[in-house]
């Protein structure tokens, strides 16, 4: 009886660990407020606009890269509400397209919704940060399955938006991105 409460003891304090590395020392631990009055200062509206190239990969959940891709995108603002079309080439061949529509708040909080997103996504601009959370709905021909994303953005100092997010399916990280966005010169 002793050994089984030896053991009950144990397995309580690893998942209190593994709980507290989570919530406190990991990506989901990040909270824009960690950022804040960091510099450059990342605004949207000027930052991501016109036509942006974006290049990246999407790490399994061994860690092992998936896929490698190229976006062009366009984002365009009027006041407060724009619109970031983004149009994903694959090293398989595929194709993506999606259309972000964003609404910023004078606060800095992001509202953003898109056609494969499952309801509102919610965000925050935070100094040379920039966190966006939703659920996005996977095409049907890699499952179908609807995945909780948590996306950051970082602004470097020479204008280049390092973007890193990860997917996660009840709880347990599924798949990871990295990614670089520039913009570019108009044609």
């Amino acid at each position: 009886m002793e050994g089984l409460l030896y053991f009950l003891l144990g397995a309580a304090a690893v998942g209190a660990l593994a709980w507290a590395r989570r919530t406190y020392a990991d990506f989901l631990g990040q909270t824009p407020e960690d950022f804040a009055g960091t510099g450059p200062e990342f605004e949207l509206r000027e930052h991501l606009k016109g036509p942006i190239l974006c290049e990246g990969v999407i790490y399994g959940p061994t860690g092992k890269v998936s896929s490698r891709f190229t976006a062009d995108m366009h984002a365009s603002w009027d006041g407060n509400v724009g619109v970031m079309t983004e149009r994903f080439r694959y090293d398989s061949g595929d194709t993506q397209d999606r259309a972000w529509r964003l609404t910023l708040g004078n606060d800095g909080s992001i509202r953003a919704e898109a056609d494969d997103v499952v309801g509102t996504g919610t965000g925050q601009q935070s100094g040379a940060s920039v966190q966006l959370k939703y659920k996005i709905c996977l095409p049907e021909a890699s499952g179908g399955h609807v995945l909780d994303a948590v996306d950051w953005m970082y602004l470097v100092d020479n204008g280049t938006i390092i973007n890193r997010s990860q997917f996660r399916k009840a709880g347990i990280k599924v798949a990871e991105l990295v990614a670089t966005m520039r913009r570019v010169e108009a044609p």
